[in-house]
């Protein structure tokens, strides 16, 4: 039974100048960054006539991204728990594209992989930073709204990744990096005269001294608290969920609905990303406006969320009207979302708002890691010849833990919010 709603809601603060435009800035920025990084799949086959590698070569240099980009995200975090958070962004943003722009040179295996772990290292350092700077500004009951709306930018930016492989069948396999490597360079010229840190971190950072926030005290401090570790926990197996689900979808409806290939990939793939763009905006909306009455919101939204998707994706896996399962899957894409969206929320009303960035960087790490892990583990399970709806009847299963370990997470008490904010 969930617990009742408190009298005593988040405070509703005044927004700082800026505020929502500096989520239209991070939209695209967000955009860019996935968009980057995932438009090398998409173009493959250009790749390979052009620089003959293997497969294993090939499923390196997205695997060699994850690692970097993993391992990097809890120090690129500190960064902006350190120094200027939007100088951090500005830095990153303009680091990563000159190396999209520098991966239209490369002719050897060898140079592109090295583009590719630059790319990791520079890109690890953008969401942290982008993430942290937002909820600076929306400190009340605007703040899973205004990380929804950055969150869809990154799925915008995934959903545009097409956009590689088309330029390069009717061009050139490196006009894709030359081109969009420097629109963001040109765009970090700009937000250089734009983006700035949040008006009540500068006035607090002149006020305290920048050598009390330390790397190795911000990973102790963290640690130490339970709900911190719940949280780990908790978007830990939802990647596993995330990636197994986006992984084997396509061989779902392929095997299940006798579909070729490309009408597969249709089914898997047409839905899930404007599912997804709702479903993150619609998560943050609804939680700034039960916020206003009970401060539980951004943990009780998706709790609800997983409610929904978990059975969903359990009666697609069964189901053998194409239609209702289509159906199914999107309602699954729509509801997961809303804990994208409150992820950030979640942590600020959970850690010492000096680690926040370092805080989600970590969370970003493991991630990354159990992400690989749940591809893995399908992979296992498909050599052991088992049912593909064996796979997402299991992800619905650990969706249902995901349930209980949120539900366990404890806020901190409204007064102590109150004196954050204040």
């Amino acid at each position: 039974m969930l617990p009742a709603p408190s009298v005593i809601s988040i405070p509703a603060t005044k927004l700082p100048s800026g505020a929502w435009l500096v989520v239209v800035l991070l939209f695209f920025v967000g955009a860019l960054n996935y968009l980057d990084r995932t438009m090398i799949i998409t173009m493959r086959e250009s790749i390979v006539t052009a620089m003959p590698m293997t497969n294993a070569q090939f499923g390196l240099l997205t695997s060699v991204f994850l690692w970097v980009y993993g391992l990097i995200s809890p120090f690129a975090g500190f960064l902006a728990d350190r120094f200027n958070r939007s100088r951090v962004i500005i830095v990153s943003l303009f680091v990563w594209s000159g190396t999209t722009l520098l991966t239209s040179y490369a002719t050897t295996f060898e140079e592109l992989l090295a583009t590719r772990i630059l790319m990791g290292v520079s890109e690890a350092c953008y969401i942290p930073a982008a993430l942290a700077l937002i909820v600076d500004y929306h400190q009340g009951t605007t703040r899973s709204l205004a990380t929804g709306i950055h969150i869809s930018g990154v799925v915008v930016g995934q959903s545009l990744g097409f956009l590689g492989g088309w330029i390069a069948e009717d061009y050139d396999w490196t006009k894709s990096f030359t081109i969009f490597g420097l629109i963001g360079m040109v765009y970090s010229l700009v937000l250089l005269f734009i983006l700035r840190d949040a008006p009540q971190r500068i006035e607090k950072s002149t006020e305290k001294s920048k050598d009390k926030i330390t790397f190795l005290f911000g990973i102790r401090d963290l640690f130490k608290r339970r709900s911190f570790i719940l949280m780990l926990v908790f978007w830990s197996l939802l990647g596993i969920v995330g990636w197994m689900t986006v992984g084997w979808l396509p061989t779902f409806y392929q095997e299940q609905f006798k579909l070729s290939q490309g009408i597969a990939g249709l089914y898997a793939t047409g839905y899930l990303y404007p599912a997804s763009i709702i479903g993150v905006i619609l998560g943050g909306y609804l939680a700034d406006r039960w916020a206003k009455t009970n401060p539980r919101a951004p943990v009780l939204i998706p709790i609800i969320g997983l409610c929904i998707a978990a059975p969903c994706i359990f009666i697609a896996s069964i189901s053998t009207v194409l239609l209702f399962t289509i159906s199914m899957f999107f309602l699954y894409a729509l509801t997961r979302l809303f804990s994208d969206a409150n992820m950030m929320p979640i942590l600020c009303q959970v850690s010492d708002p000096r680690y926040r960035a370092t805080g989600y960087g970590i969370l970003n790490m493991f991630a990354c890691i159990v992400g690989g892990i749940g591809i893995y583990a399908g992979g296992i399970m498909r050599d052991l010849h088992v049912n593909l709806s064996r796979v997402f009847q299991t992800a619905s299963i650990v969706m249902l833990i995901c349930i209980v370990i949120l539900y366990m997470i404890k806020l901190k008490p409204v007064d102590t919010l109150k004196q954050e904010n204040g």
